[in-house]
């Protein structure tokens, strides 16, 4: 794309029930409506051009109106998609001005037109197939074809990748399958899934009203993915593949546990664990973190797998959550420190305490892992051993992580930016607790 930035120009699509829902990003830790901007901002600071962004599924929710607002006042148009009765199998309705007709229709600017979206879902398909009814309207003679990653056309339908990403798009209830109109059309078998699966008839026949012809014999010529090419060790990807599938049953898990997800989802979920042949306690941190809980009295307690395979936890304590212990105890394991050494001192996390109590009416005094890290790297100015376990911090990148409770959403968002893969037990911390003190407290 940036070879052809001169002649590239972006759309990014949201489904307005996303941006109602406040959606997350299981990778970034963000809302949807977040990564659309972030997003945009991200394709201009490479001299993309992002011509507009268009609301797929639209309504009249005050939060929609307001993203609106929002992205206009980037100085990037927006534009209104609506949800179409049958959509997608009552062709000849969809294909209609009653249909696809009822959208806006977008004004690019430039040839290559590429359209993205926050995740699975956002209505990136509808949106090329709404253009191409427009642009054929307008006498634009224009074609389609696509780049999606998953599922691996030529991997077979049980490989943990393609699992994998059942698995993360379960909310959704995308289902694998054997492309029929691949098989029927070359004899061959290829991986494709539902929803592709499903639109290619309207596809087609958008194709045979516009061309004459469609150009495309099955979903999976649609696609220019290569990514199974890639692979030069199998078992790595396997196994790779079978941690992102336990991930996902936690996150999952988690935001059924909130009220972001439907029970549905979860049992999805643990469906497609049976089928990896896994369960969470193959995710090492997982009995770690728990174990640790149990030895303290329930108390949450958090548990990291360092890239060299060590496992190290956190408890919680007077002065730390369990995260923010963990991290400390990681730091001073990679940096050789010894546990009993105090990387801040009491004295400067107590003023910490207070500020959060008394100034900023926290009912929770124990530092987060953001906090731990700010003192951390005020201490590094006048101590050595400070400075030395934090210059080890981007070390923790990799690293596998769970916590015995559901965490804060400071300490979730903080933990993924240092680029730590972290699971939660779906159950929240204790309302009330007393707290410990311990030799890995600091």
């Amino acid at each position: 794309l940036l070879k052809m930035r001169d002649q590239a120009e972006i759309i990014i699509s949201i489904n307005t029930s996303d941006i109602e829902k406040n959606k997350v990003r299981g990778d970034l830790g963000i809302t949807y409506d977040q990564d659309v901007i972030r997003l945009i901002n991200a394709f201009r600071s490479v001299g993309l051009y992002v011509g507009s962004v268009v609301l797929t599924k639209y309504n009249d929710h005050p939060l929609a109106k307001a993203f609106q607002k929002k992205i206009e006042a980037l100085g990037v148009k927006v534009y209104r998609h609506y949800s179409i009765p049958g959509y997608p199998s009552d062709i000849n309705y969809i294909v209609s001005e009653e249909g696809f007709g009822r959208n806006d229709y977008i004004e690019t600017k430039r040839k290559l037109v590429i359209v993205t979206g926050p995740g699975p879902g956002s209505g990136k398909m509808a949106t090329c197939l709404s253009q191409l009814f427009h642009d054929n309207k307008n006498g634009i003679k224009s074609g389609y074809a696509k780049f999606e990653t998953f599922p691996i056309w030529n991997l077979s339908l049980k490989h943990p990748i393609n699992i994998a990403y059942e698995a993360a798009t379960a909310d959704l209830n995308d289902l694998n399958m054997i492309d029929p109109f691949h098989l029927e059309a070359y004899g061959e078998t290829t991986v494709n899934y539902n929803r592709d699966i499903e639109i290619f008839p309207v596809l087609r026949a958008m194709f045979e009203k516009i061309l004459g012809y469609c150009p495309y014999k099955s979903p999976t010529d649609m696609g220019v993915n290569m990514a199974g090419y890639c692979i030069t060790d199998d078992e790595a990807v396997r196994a790779a593949a079978k941690d992102e599938i336990i991930r996902r049953y936690y996150s999952i898990s988690c935001n059924y546990r909130i009220g972001n997800a439907e029970f549905e989802s979860v049992s999805k979920a643990e469906l497609l664990m049976k089928q990896a042949d896994v369960t969470p306690a193959d995710r090492s941190v997982v009995g770690a973190a728990l174990e640790r809980s149990e030895q303290t009295g329930g108390l949450p307690a958090a548990a990291i797998c360092l890239p060299d395979g060590r496992l190290i936890t956190g408890k919680t304590t007077s002065l730390l959550g369990a995260c923010a212990a963990m991290i400390l105890n990681a730091l001073k394991a990679l940096a050789g420190i010894e546990k009993d050494v105090d990387l801040i001192s009491p004295q400067i996390i107590e003023p910490i305490q207070k500020l959060k109590i008394e100034n900023f009416k926290n009912n929770n005094p124990r530092l987060h892992v953001d906090e731990v890290l700010i003192a951390l790297s005020i201490c590094a100015v006048t101590s050595p051993i400070a400075k030395l376990a934090l210059d080890r911090l981007n070390d923790l990148a990799g690293s596998e992580a769970h916590s015995s409770v559901i965490l804060a959403e400071i300490d979730d968002r903080t933990l993924r930016k240092l680029g730590i893969n972290l699971t939660c037990e779906p159950c929240f911390k204790p309302k009330s607790y007393k707290s410990s003190s311990g030799d890995d407290s600091n």
